[in-house]
This record gives structure tokens, sequence and C-alpha cells, in this order.
């Protein structure tokens, strides 16, 4: 009798990390975090180091047919910054991990390290090693980044608690938006090469995709006010998706308001002219790398001003669920339909 094959599809990217985790057991006691938050976490002395890595790949993470290399240089620091900014942590190094296929000449890998070192110059990061190697399948890029910061200066995923006020920053669903219209002009090129691509009046959005910015200047200011939160994630996969992360994590319930979640005018026109609703764009696209976290109420006073926080809900008892209220007052069940990477 043949062994069960389960395909990756039927438990997803998230059911596949939980796969892996249960079979890896921690032995030593420096490991402070393993898998299951934005970054591990390691003690070192008086403070910890934490560490965080992502793979990205030519056709599933970027295209290049519209992703100059500089930007995907950028993007690969920069993603991975935005992991160690959601654990309320200082970036201070980096290693970069490359394979390549002879399609690339030196002056494209030029290209990309452009990027890269426009990014660790941006955010302060040391380029400290990594590894080169060919590829059959075109470009992929791994960035392993390490930041620091005291011990209890770390914000998990697992903090939030009931009452506490849902915060994001910047806006959301631009970089959905954007991707769409990238992949329009794509098609449009492809039909008729000596079409001009149409992407003026949609900078801001193909920004969003193209060149993500992390939040780390967000993080220098909660120091500066005086602000832990309880618990913090990047936006990679979507907002719903990251509140559920966050609910199961603190074991609690959320519920957020549909007209207090920011999207940028030009992605709302964007969206309505691509016959998307916006809310869904807010909701669960990926990919803008701006933060979502908890505080205590108490430290509302402090952020009540910021012109680039918003407060978008609150959380609540497991038991009472994960509920969004639309703009008639009406209450539904979020929905986590995030990127879905298998």
């Amino acid at each position: 009798m043949s062994e069960k094959r389960t395909e990756i599809s039927e438990i997803g990217e998230f059911g596949l990390i939980d796969h892996i985790h249960k079979q890896i057991k921690i032995k030593n006691s420096c490991t402070l975090k393993g898998i299951g938050d934005d970054a591990a976490v390691i003690s070192a002395g008086d403070h910890v180091k934490v560490i965080t890595t992502d793979l990205l790949l030519e056709g599933v993470h970027f295209d290049l047919s519209y992703a100059p290399l500089t930007h995907v240089g950028f993007k690969a620091v920069a993603v991975n910054i935005s992991d160690v900014a959601a654990m309320n942590a200082i970036p201070k190094q980096i290693t970069v991990s490359m394979a390549l296929s002879n399609r690339f000449s030196v002056e494209a890998v030029d290209a990309i390290y452009a990027g890269i070192n426009a990014a660790a110059e941006h955010y302060g990061v040391d380029v400290v090693g990594g590894d080169t190697t060919a590829s059959r399948s075109g470009l992929i890029l791994s960035v392993t980044a390490i930041g620091e910061a005291k011990k209890e200066e770390v914000v998990y995923r697992s903090g939030a608690k009931e009452h506490d006020i849902v915060c994001v920053t910047g806006d959301l669903g631009g970089a959905l938006v954007g991707l769409q219209v990238l992949e329009r002009e794509k098609q449009v090129f492809l039909s008729n090469p000596d079409m001009k691509p149409e992407l003026e009046k949609y900078q801001i959005v193909t920004a969003r995709q193209l060149r993500p910015e992390a939040r780390m200047d967000i993080i220098h200011e909660l120091r500066e006010f005086g602000v832990i939160p309880t618990s913090m994630m990047d936006i990679s996969d979507g907002l719903a998706s990251e509140l559920f992360h966050i609910c199961k994590a603190s074991n609690v319930g959320v519920t957020i308001y549909e007209d207090k979640l920011p999207i940028d005018k030009q992605t709302f026109d964007t969206a309505v002219e691509f016959g998307l609703d916006p809310i869904t764009c807010v909701l669960n696209g990926g990919e803008d790398y701006e933060l979502l976290f908890t505080i205590d109420q108490k430290d509302f006073k402090k952020l009540e001003k910021h012109p680039d926080i918003h407060f978008i809900g609150h959380i609540t008892k497991a038991e009472d669920g994960k509920l969004l209220v639309t703009k008639s007052g009406t209450v539904a069940q979020l929905k986590a339909q995030g990127w879905k990477h298998f």
C-alpha cells in the first residue's frame, strides 16, 4: 500500500510552517524565540539579536519585464528590514545570497548590488557576507537580516490583550493595485511592443510594488514617544491575514472598522478602475510592508496626533471572534484571503 501524498496546496504556506515547526525542538537556552514570529530572537548578553531571512524568486516575487534590477536589490533588503522593524529592533547587518542563470552579466549583478547597497545605506546596515551560485531558473535572491534590541523592547505577535488599540502605519492596498497596473501594461506591451507604457498617473501604487519601504522611521519614533507596542507584525500577506496571526498568537479576538482603514486616493481610484473593491484591496492586498501593532490604551495620547499612525479597531476576547464593522454599521466576519504561495 502506497503512502498517502499530501499536496502542499492542501495545507497552504502557514500550514506548512506549522507542520515544520512541530518537528523542530529548541535545544539552546539562548534561543528565546524560534519559528512563529517575524524573526527569531537570540539572547546575546544584556541584549538580544533578531534574525530573519526572506527568499525572492524571479517569476514568483518579481517580474524582470517591469521590475528594474536595482529595485529588486533594494526590495530584497527592505522586506527583511521590515521583519526586523516588526520585532521593534534596530537592523545592523545583512547577508546576501544570490543564484544567477547565465543570461545575467557582471553589469546586471552591479545593478542588483546598486539597489542592495542603496538599501544598506538607507537603513544603516552592513553587508557582511552571503553566497553566490548558478541557477537554472533565473534570478534568486535570499537576504538574512540581523538586528538588535534590549530584551524588554522586543515585541512579539503574542502580546495583544483585550481592550488594546489596533494601529496601522501609512496606507494599505497600494502594492496589490500597483501590481495590477504593471501586469496590465506588460500585457499591452506583449501584444504591441510599440505601445508606450502608461505609468505616469500610477506612480504611487507602482512604487509601492516595485520599491517598498520598511517603516524603521516609525520604530525610531515609538522609542522617542516611549511606546512599546504590545504586539506587532509587518503587513506582507495582507492586513486581515496578519490580524489573524496576532489573534492566534495572543489568543484574542479583534474588531476593526471599515471607515478607519487607511487608503490613498490613487489606490482607491485605481482599484475602482480595475473593477476591484478598494476595501478588499486594503484587507487582503499583500506587500505593503506597513506595520500593524497593538498598544495599551494608556499610550493612546502619546500617538494620538501622529499623522501616519491610524487607529483602526480594538482587541476583544477570543470568543468574540474577528469582526469588521462596515461603514453602514453592519458587523461582518473578517476573512483572511492573503496571498497564497502554494
